[in-house]
């Protein structure tokens, strides 16, 4: 029986990967990563990267946390950078950074936060929003922040305004905003052509497509990155696929699950530059990043995607 450490050293190896479906490696060559540049600087990031909300967040919970060490050492053996989390969610933060460090990897991810102060009398204490993210640096443990967002465009003005000088002292490298929330898209518009954003964080799956019509179109007129969340439509999407055999066309874009399928659909829009779905489960992370790898869909393939959903 080995101990931690030396499982720990194995998986940042192939031990990392022992146990998984081998017809899933191949697609997930680090070299083969699609990049996509942040517009405000040029800086390329991969393309798929891993969200900790939803099971990545119910397992931090717990006392095994093992198979979140694997998920990460697959993420970063298979050159994915961008682990996207928050303080409501739950353990996420503190687990990851801790585990980032046991295996040696934490300057190799792209640290991405948020701020999100539950704003009294529609104010947000600024004094609560500091001490928010002096822990984030705390429990990430770095001493600069890769991406702060404010989480559902919570008090704008207070929150992206520490935000802001957060930048300009060199602490956070890039600044954004979020929302999964279609009631805000509009105050969403607006904070996009008001703010100098670097980032925007939206909800965008093969069935949940209404920030095609404005939000994303508004990112590339004003250079702002896109960070998508919830790219398995929360799971609905896998219930409907449920039983079903992947088109044979799928293979014009190089998809060979389910999963990499909706992935592709997401980053076949030119305005997305991460996704990062959620998962506890390395196989799982595995295959999504083959959902950042080879051809990606064109127009004509994107809406016989949403086609083929939105018949079932």
């Amino acid at each position: 029986m080995i101990d931690r450490r030396q499982w720990i050293r194995c998986a940042l190896g192939a031990g990392a990967v022992l146990g998984l479906n081998p017809q899933l490696l191949p697609a997930a060559e680090p070299k083969s990563l699609i990049r996509r540049a942040i517009p405000s600087s040029g800086e390329f990031l991969p393309i798929v990267g891993l969200g900790s909300s939803a099971t990545f967040r119910s397992v931090a919970q717990s006392e095994d946390v093992a198979a979140l060490s694997a998920v990460l050492a697959a993420m970063a053996a298979r050159g994915a950078t961008v682990f996207d989390t928050a303080p409501s969610y739950g353990a996420s933060e503190e687990v990851a950074g801790r585990l980032a460090r046991e295996l040696g990897i934490t300057d190799r991810i792209f640290w991405a936060t948020k701020l999100n102060i539950a704003a009294r009398g529609g104010a947000a204490d600024p004094a609560a929003a500091n001490a928010q993210i002096e822990e984030s640096f705390r429990k990430i443990g770095v001493a600069k922040l890769d991406l702060i967002q404010v989480h559902n465009l919570g008090d704008i003005p207070v929150q992206l305004g520490i935000l802001k000088q957060l930048k300009k002292d060199g602490r956070v490298r890039y600044i954004g905003v979020t929302s999964t929330s279609k009631s805000q898209y509009a105050q969403l518009e607006q904070v996009m052509r008001d703010e100098p954003l670097d980032f925007i964080g939206v909800d965008y799956a093969v069935d949940n497509r209404d920030v095609e019509r404005t939000i994303l179109p508004l990112a590339q007129q004003r250079r702002i990155a896109v960070m998508v969340y919830v790219p398995f439509g929360r799971s609905r999407l896998f219930q409907r696929v449920a039983g079903r055999t992947l088109p044979d066309w799928a293979a014009d874009f190089d998809a060979a699950s389910w999963a990499q399928f909706f992935i592709k659909y997401v980053i076949g829009h030119p305005a997305v530059t991460v996704v990062t779905p959620a998962t506890s489960q390395a196989r799982h992370m595995i295959d999504n990043i083959g959902g950042g790898v080879g051809r990606v869909p064109d127009e004509f393939a994107r809406r016989r995607m949403a086609e083929l959903i939105d018949a079932l």
